[in-house]
């Protein structure tokens, strides 16, 4: 399929739509089946990913910019833990899943490659997916439809906000999800370039993902 052959937009949104609906519609239906359908979903999402690869240029590699989001990336964890667990608050959408592998999963084989897609999943599939998405399209194209036409890193207030409250809607940890998304957002606008708010992002998943399987809370997954 050319490049030509369909809109703009689709590259940015067919993997996230292709997430989402797997989560939303299958996960929570079939508690039994959720490794086989978490690695199913891993492996389309990073398929759709890399069959829209053109993407991928709107993160510029730049090593000066590493530092800023890893810091970045440690205080939305540090946050997310504390206010989780300290902060009561209604969860709109609900809970996460909650699965504990070393309860749910006997067979150690079994065990040890569901984490290593969950893994893969929460630290470089999801950071990838969602920096395009929230931060590279979505940003832009709520401050101008024409969204090509801006740089990454452009966008009106609308944008930002729109954009803040609609990855909070997104999460059953909206209050965290709120402020992780405005400190990804204000990243990208303030350096004009995705790369460290990606850093930031796989941090925050890498750091949550640490805890949660060192400290067997599991509610975060």
């Amino acid at each position: 399929m050319s490049a030509k052959a369909y809109p703009a937009w689709v590259p940015y949104v067919v993997p996230m739509g292709l997430f989402l609906a797997i989560t939303a519609g299958l996960e929570g239906q079939f508690e039994a089946q959720y490794p086989l359908i978490y690695i199913a979903k891993v492996i389309l999402v990073t398929a759709a990913l890399i069959y829209f690869r053109s993407t991928w240029k709107d993160i510029k590699f730049d090593a000066k910019q590493i530092p800023l989001g890893l810091i970045v990336g440690l205080v939305v964890f540090a946050l997310w833990v504390w206010i989780e667990n300290n902060v009561s608050y209604p969860h709109f959408l609900g809970e996460r899943t909650a699965y504990n592998p070393f309860e749910k999963i006997p067979d150690e084989g079994t065990r040890t490659a569901f984490l290593g897609f969950r893994f893969f999943g929460l630290v470089l599939m999801v950071p990838l997916m969602e920096e395009l998405f929230w931060r590279s399209f979505l940003m832009r194209y709520a401050s101008n439809p024409d969204f090509q036409s801006m740089a990454v890193g452009e966008a009106t207030a609308q944008g930002f906000a729109i954009t803040v409250l609609l990855f909070a809607g997104t999460h059953p940890e909206w209050l965290v999800a709120l402020l992780a998304a405005a400190a990804y957002g204000g990243l990208v606008m303030k350096t004009k370039a995705l790369f460290p708010a990606f850093v930031a992002h796989l941090v925050t998943n890498l750091a949550l993902g640490i805890y949660v399987v060192t400290q067997r809370d599991w509610k975060f997954w």
